[in-house]
């Protein structure tokens, strides 16, 4: 790579975090989808029974005792939780949710119902996760991820009334268009465009912004009727065009572009019933390798690899387990804390990385944005704290569903996690009522969580500085016996596929060091 594009990629870096960096590496032709996802190279059929265990029963750890032990390894994995899944929490009726803060919620959702409190959406491109649903069974359903019924809000623009998305998005794209064809005959482009580049362009913006043979947008079908075409002379009404400087007021182009992000392109999946059916099915195939509620206490090298102390919360008692290797999902900012012989620049590696909050919280209610606005999923956005309401794309035309009222993060996430919870539950119910008036009421049984608040998480995912690339480097290779794997060892993010191709990538380097060793 030549240092003008590794001066590029910094900062976008800077701006953005690993993850952007690598979406913009792919976009410039620098990865491709199979550099990326790291092939399973372990050997087959080999009955070694070589002892590893593993830290953390997350998708990372779970993926990777699943290959190990097809591939003859003798694994352990250890979590301190009572469930499995990690950041892949799926929150019912009867779940508890405690955090550190001493708040503690208790979840009375009506059977059924369900809210994906971490991870709730899974792109096409994340071929690991998905590939693991198929070899497991995981059945699979499409998830809304935007819907151009929903509706974007900014109580300080539009008189506090909300924007339907499809009028909003295709109201501008016929008002630039109206102003770069008035640009075109005006000569402005002449030096971009020949005589023949600017009719084809004229055409083009004709079609692409719906606009009048004379070049001018004054409204379009595209963005929906105020009155619906019915029978007879119900031809239908098409709404007046919103001002490009009302949606430039709006200042919402975050989430009209949403859909436009790599991530979030359709088609988009997620788990029938909630998504922690992916960490169940692992679960259920890896049965009593999985010793839960086994919290971490002491990692060490021993004679002949490593030695890990564990203490049984249920019953305090302390356990040992010795393996030829180990392999640490746990994340960083928890993993700092516990007593570690790690060689020293990767215990000060681990212990520079900072990780990001996020916030969400859900309420169950009569399903009035199918009834009364014929919303059927996707996201409605906000200019708040709150950031959004997120209809659910399950269950669709029954009574009830649960809808995110907040989902946010980073600096925003910490200032709503500092509000109480109850706080929080009303800065929430009084957006959703001015998306939905009269439907505020409508709120029930509410619940929120501040992963930076959620003990053995600390975060939702690592947030590396740009100047991390040496240490992200380095804990991305073996400190002796001990391997490293987890969301924050990928630049695919807080996705589950980034924890699966580092585990994969981290199991390919123990395999490949046990056969040179023949162990």
């Amino acid at each position: 790579m030549t240092g003008t594009r590794r001066d590029f990629l910094r900062q976008v870096a800077a701006v953005g975090g690993y993850r952007a960096t690598y979406l913009t590496m792919q976009a410039m032709g620098l990865l491709t989808t199979a550099a990326i996802a790291e092939p399973l190279a372990l050997e087959k059929g080999a009955a070694h029974g070589t002892k590893i265990v593993i830290l953390g029963a997350g998708v990372a750890g779970m993926s990777a005792a699943y290959e190990l032990g097809k591939a003859g390894y003798d694994c352990t994995v250890l979590e301190a939780r009572e469930r499995v899944g990690g950041r892949n929490w799926t929150v019912r009726r009867g779940t508890r949710l405690a955090m550190n803060d001493g708040t503690e919620q208790h979840c009375d959702f009506d059977a059924g119902l369900y809210w994906n409190a971490g991870p709730a959406r899974l792109p096409s491109h994340h071929q690991a996760v998905l590939g693991y649903c198929r070899e497991l069974g995981v059945a699979l359903e499409v998830e809304v991820n935007t819907n151009r019924g929903a509706l974007l809000l900014n109580p300080n623009a539009n008189g506090g009334k909300p924007v339907v998305m499809r009028q909003a998005i295709n109201d501008a794209r016929g008002e630039i268009s109206e102003l770069l064809g008035k640009a075109l005959k005006r000569g402005a482009l002449d030096q971009e465009f020949t005589a023949q580049d600017k009719e084809r362009m004229l055409a083009f913006l004709r079609q692409y912004g719906d606009l009048t043979p004379d070049h001018l947008y004054k409204g379009s079908e595209r963005s929906g009727y105020t009155t619906l075409p019915g029978a007879a002379e119900q031809v239908g009404v098409t709404r007046e065009p919103v001002p490009l400087n009302l949606l430039l007021d709006e200042d919402m182009w975050a989430g009209m572009l949403f859909e436009e992000a790599f991530d979030f392109q359709a088609t988009m999946f997620q788990p029938v019933g909630g998504m922690d059916s992916i960490p169940m099915a692992f679960a259920k195939k890896l049965g009593p390798v999985i010793r839960r509620s086994a919290e971490v206490t002491a990692i060490k090298r021993s004679a002949h690899g490593v030695s890990v102390t564990y203490r049984d919360t249920h019953d305090h008692k302390t356990h040992r387990i010795d393996a030829a290797y180990c392999l640490v999902t746990i994340p960083l900012k928890v993993l700092s804390a516990i007593e570690a012989d790690f060689s020293a620049p990767y215990r000060a590696a681990i212990a520079s990385v900072d990780y990001g909050n996020a916030v969400k919280l859900a309420w169950q209610a009569h399903r009035f944005w199918e009834t009364n606005d014929h919303i059927y999923g996707g996201i409605s956005w906000v200019k708040g704290p709150t950031s959004l309401v997120w209809y659910p794309s399950d269950r669709f035309f029954s009574e009830k569903g649960i809808l995110l009222g907040a989902y946010t993060a980073r600096d925003s996430a910490d200032d709503l996690a500092a509000k109480s919870l109850s706080d929080q539950f009303a800065l929430s119910r009084a957006v959703i009522e001015e998306m939905h008036p009269g439907q505020g009421k409508a709120l029930e049984k509410p619940m929120a969580i501040a992963w930076s608040k959620i003990p053995h998480s600390l975060g939702i995912a690592a947030r590396w500085r740009p100047d991390q690339d040496p240490e992200y480097a380095l804990l991305n290779q073996p400190d002796g016996p001990f391997y490293f794997a987890g969301e924050h060892l990928s630049h695919v993010g807080a996705w589950q596929e980034g924890a699966m191709l580092s585990s994969r990538r981290a199991i390919n380097m123990i395999d490949q060091h046990r056969r040179s060793r023949h162990i």
